[in-house]
Order: structure tokens, then C-alpha cells, then sequence
């Protein structure tokens, strides 16, 4: 009783981990150095400065109401945000079709908002692939217990089998440990990222509607002949 009590002192997680050390450890291993780095770039990256600034969204509505779209060009070529991208693809047709222009910013809007959600779809894949591979290093564990086990004739003993059903409960505590952290992270950024692009979608929408298009110039040249009757009958 006393050795058991010793050993159970002395056995650590850096024991378990060296004793069970295997290419699903290293797989796991890898998967957390892969998820680490996912989530620090989404801290860095998945800001509302780099989606829909304030400052940019305020500029560009004011040059869109002021109908400076020269400047407004100019402003969505030097930004980029998730406005000012989709912005610039709208710019470019401004004076053309009403149709054409709303199609190209709607393009460059679905565009966009999967450039974002891919930034932390890893942490998604990882998550779901986690637990998956623990699991196959948990299979793994019990086929070298019971391996051990059929080679004595059923007559092992606990130390002989306790190789292997440590490899398997640990394989499923990596696996654990991996995926919980990476799936509490993606549900967290894919609500704001969410959020986000949704904001960005509705003020590039509004000022995709203030742009100058064909019609807009022929209800102006409509109007102006007959401003000029009316002026004349006076």
C-alpha cells in the first residue's frame, strides 16, 4: 500500500506524458502549437478597426453625401477594411448600371465576409479533429493492453497492462484538452465576426446606393429640359 501511495506521488503529468509518448502525442502536440497560433492571429486580427473602423466609415459617408467620389475613390484604395474593399469593386462601375453596381458590391461583400470566417474556421477544424485523434490514440492504448494481456494467457498483471491504458487515457485527455479551448474560441469570434461583417455589409450598402449610376444621369437629363419649359411658359 505504502509503494502505491509513493508511486502515485511521484507520477506526474510530464511522466504520464514521457511514458505515453507516441505519434498521437505528437499529432496532439502539433495541433495545440497550430490552435495557440489560430487564436493569437484572430486576438491580433478580428478587430472592429480591421473590419468596420469608425473613423474610415465616417470619412467615407461624408464624401458620399457631399458626392465627392473622387475622394471617395482615393479613400478606398489606401484603406483596407472590409468597407473599403468592398467599396472599391462598387467605385469602379460608379456612373454605369444601377444592377452592376449593386452586383459587384454584393460579390465583393460574400467575398469578404468568407476571406473572415476563414480565419478562424482552423480553430473549428482542429477542435472537431481533436477529440478524433485522442480517440484513435485511446484505440490505440487499449489494442497494447489487451495485446499484453493475450501474450500472457490472460494472466498479466496491472503493471504489465498499465502501459497501454495509460497511453489511452491520456491520448483522451489531449484530445480534451485541444478541442475544448479551440471550440470555446471559434463559438466567441464567430459571433463577433459575425457581427462585424453584418455592420460593415449595412454602410457599404448605404453608400453603394449613393453612388452616381446611369439612371441617376438620365433622370437629370430628363429633368433638366423640362425645367427649362416651364422657366420659358413663365
Amino acid at each position: 500500500m505504502n509503494t502505491l501511495l509513493a508511486q502515485s506521488e511521484t507520477m506526474g503529468l510530464w511522466s504520464l506524458f514521457k511514458q505515453s509518448f507516441d505519434i498521437f502525442s505528437v499529432l496532439l502536440l502539433a495541433g495545440s502549437l497550430v490552435g495557440i497560433t489560430a487564436v493569437f492571429l484572430c486576438i491580433l486580427d478580428v478587430r472592429a478597426r480591421n473590419i468596420v473602423p469608425e473613423g474610415v466609415v465616417g470619412r467615407l459617408r461624408d464624401l458620399a453625401r457631399a458626392g465627392r467620389w473622387e475622394d471617395l475613390g482615393a479613400t478606398v484604395r489606401e484603406d483596407d477594411s472590409f468597407v473599403s474593399r468592398v467599396l472599391r469593386s462598387a467605385v469602379g462601375l460608379a456612373g454605369s448600371d444601377r444592377t452592376a453596381i449593386r452586383d459587384a458590391a454584393e460579390l465583393a461583400a460574400s467575398e469578404e465576409s468568407a476571406r473572415w470566417f476563414r480565419k478562424i474556421d482552423i480553430l473549428n477544424v482542429i477542435g472537431n479533429l481533436g477529440p478524433l485523434v485522442g480517440l484513435a490514440g485511446t484505440v490505440w492504448g487499449m489494442i497494447l493492453a489487451f495485446t499484453s494481456l493475450g501474450a500472457t494467457g490472460g494472466q498479466a498483471q496491472a503493471a504489465e497492462l498499465s502501459l497501454g491504458i495509460s497511453k489511452a487515457l491520456f491520448h483522451t485527455l489531449l484530445g480534451l484538452c485541444l478541442a475544448i479551448p479551440c471550440l470555446l474560441f471559434f463559438g466567441l469570434y464567430r459571433g463577433v465576426v459575425d457581427k462585424l461583417c453584418t455592420r460593415a455589409i449595412v454602410v457599404a450598402g448605404d453608400i453603394v446606393e449613393r453612388l452616381p449610376s446611369r439612371e441617376d444621369r438620365r433622370q437629370t437629363d430628363e429633368s433638366g429640359p423640362k425645367s427649362v419649359v416651364v422657366e420659358a411658359s413663365r
